[in-house]
């Protein structure tokens, strides 16, 4: 098996057809199709279904598509590290963020790598949080802001925020209570709509809800967070949520958020890499970024709710 097989397989994925990687790869298609076959006979499966319409990954080729993708990025990892300079950091880095993080800190992020190292090619993945574990131990990414739950002895960890969670309601809600907070318990008998338990919002909440002895039983699970905040618009229930993914809902006052008490509800947010893929040079430096611009964030109070940890 040859690195250019896959990346040839990988490129007639991407495209959907032979003649479109052929083109784009700058290969006749006859020799592309004889080194996709000389892949399936080393494999032993067929990667691909054939039509007059392009090509479909069989599920042994999605399988395979993962890993020619994530040994791709090592390669290219391992190449940019041996040429970067110590002093000018350069090449792709790629840094997962769950959803309900996004929009608290990827514009930031943006933003400082664009000043301070503008030759280094960010990356950024919006993801379900679990999805980016899996990405983040194929090596598909380098860097991944992850939900401490306890699970995560596999990554290089370092800790960045404690983030409350809030109860939120449209402004003029059913579903709004009087005063300025509430508790758990009126929140459990409250119609809530939440993301689903591949986010890592769900499973914190229900922990913390069995804690206190209460269950949350009326919920409407949608993953979205573009659908969530329609869905709490429209009045069909509050949510437990981090600030972040409603700032401008709340800042335009469509939306209120309430702490909450008997017991608060938060999380822990860590910066993860690799244990066993050494980072780059660019990637140490985007990591060392992520927790300045964190920082930043909570001094200045633009993190609403999130609080430095420890390190």
């Amino acid at each position: 098996m040859e690195l250019r097989q896959l990346r040839y397989f990988v490129a007639i994925v991407d495209h959907g057809s032979l003649s479109r990687a052929a083109r784009v790869l700058h290969i006749a298609q006859p020799a592309l199709t004889q080194q996709l076959r000389q892949l399936e006979d080393e494999l032993g499966a067929q990667l691909l279904h054939r039509s007059s319409q392009g090509v479909l990954s069989t599920d042994a080729g999605k399988t395979f598509y993962e890993h020619a993708q994530a040994i791709l990025k090592q390669v290219e990892d391992a190449r940019s590290a041996v040429n970067q300079s110590l002093h000018t950091p350069a090449g792709t880095v790629a840094l997962g963020l769950p959803q309900s993080v996004s929009g608290a800190l990827a514009l930031p992020i943006l933003t400082a790598v664009r000043a301070a190292y503008p030759e280094i090619e960010l990356q950024l993945t919006e993801e379900l949080s679990g999805n980016l574990i899996e990405q983040l131990k194929s090596g598909r990414i380098n860097l991944a802001v992850l939900f401490d739950d306890g699970q995560l002895g596999a990554f290089a960890s370092t800790p960045l925020v404690e983030e409350d969670m809030m109860y939120i309601t449209r402004s003029d809600s059913a579903f709004a209570v009087a005063g300025g907070s509430v508790t758990l318990a009126q929140v459990a008998r409250t119609p809530l709509i939440l993301p689903g338990h591949q986010h890592g919002v769900r499973p914190r909440i229900e922990q913390i809800a069995r804690s206190a002895g209460l269950s949350i039983e009326q919920v409407i699970e949608i993953n979205s967070v573009a659908i969530l905040k329609s869905a709490i618009l429209a009045d069909l229930g509050a949510t437990i949520l981090p600030t972040a993914p409603v700032l401008s809902e709340i800042e335009r006052g469509t939306m209120r958020a309430y702490p909450i008490s008997s017991p608060a509800v938060s999380r822990t947010l860590t910066l993860c890499g690799s244990k066993k893929i050494p980072l780059t040079n660019a990637a140490a430096a985007i990591r060392q970024l992520v927790l300045d611009v964190t920082d930043r964030l909570c001094r200045s109070g633009q993190w609403l709710g999130a609080h430095i940890l420890k390190r």
